[in-house]
Order: C-alpha cells, then structure tokens, then sequence
C-alpha cells in the first residue's frame, strides 16, 4: 500500500468544539450545550484525556476524524466552526448527515460545501443555527434541512410538531 492510498489519521488535539458544548451530549451525567461546556475541557485539550468515558467521548463520530473521512483538511471544527456528524439518522433509506456550527451559525464557505456534498452524494443534510435570545447560547437550535423537497417537507413537519429529529 502507498502513502497515498493510506487513510488519513486525523486527531482531535487541539480541537474541542465537542468538549465545549457544541453538541449536545452527556459526561458522566454532565450536561453539554452551547454555553455549557465539559468541566474536563481546557479549550485546548481534556484535563482528564487518559480516563475519558468510552460514551460520549471516545465513540463520537466528529465526521472529520473518522476514517476516510471525505471532509478536507479545512474543515477540522475548530477552524471551519462547524461539527460534521455524518449518518446521523436515516430518511427513506438514505444516510442523513448532521452539522452544528462552533459558535452562532456555521460559516458560508462550509455550508456551501456541506450544501454541494449532499447534492453530489445524495445525502440529506440537516443543519442548525444557535438560539441567542441576547444572554447567551441556549439548549435550542433552529434546524434547517437541505436535500430533497420532500425531506424538507418531512423535516419541517417534524420540527412544528415539536417532535425529535433523531
């Protein structure tokens, strides 16, 4: 095998736009949000990397570390403000990817390249907007979908009727 056809082995460190809160999740019964971030998180590293917890921590599937991960160099989350879950739910047989921005909104040139992925992969994609209400991130997010009318459709149907994306 060459150098070229290896995957690319990619690392978190320094990024934590997990840790910080950018996706929602739970650490040892901590809750994670905007605003709200691991009290492990240093903004650079974990103070507590060796003894992480396997769930979340160890098993999130940030799009840009997984193997073979389609997304460029660029787009690592601390640079293009943006976490890419890849295959997050399903729509009618097809993998829908998920991605929240690491800040109030995700940045034009990475949602532009989201957009073109999922129009050239037929992924759906749903992405999210933080809610800032003028006194900080809150738990809620504005979600957008993009894709096929028929999964906005479905997808907006979802978010009016208050119930869960996934």
């Amino acid at each position: 095998m060459s150098k070229r056809d290896e995957p690319l082995s990619r690392e978190c460190r320094p990024c934590t736009a997990c840790c910080d809160g950018w996706v929602q999740m739970t650490v040892n019964d901590v809750p994670l949000y905007p605003g709200k971030a691991c009290p492990h998180s240093t903004g650079r590293d974990c103070d507590d990397y060796a003894n992480r917890p396997h769930d979340p921590c160890v098993e999130i599937n940030c799009g840009w570390i997984m193997p073979d991960s389609p997304l460029p160099d660029w787009m690592k989350p601390n640079n293009a403000k943006v976490i890419v879950l890849f295959g997050k739910l399903r729509w009618r047989g097809l993998p829908v990817d998920v991605a929240v921005p690491v800040g109030k909104r995700i940045p034009p040139r990475a949602l532009n390249w989201l957009k073109d992925f999922s129009a050239n992969n037929g992924r759906p994609l749903l992405f999210s907007e933080q809610v800032d209400p003028g006194k900080g991130f809150e738990r809620e997010q504005m979600f957008s979908a993009h894709g096929p009318s028929e999964f906005q459709q479905d997808i907006a149907q979802l978010i009016a009727s208050g119930k869960a994306l996934w």
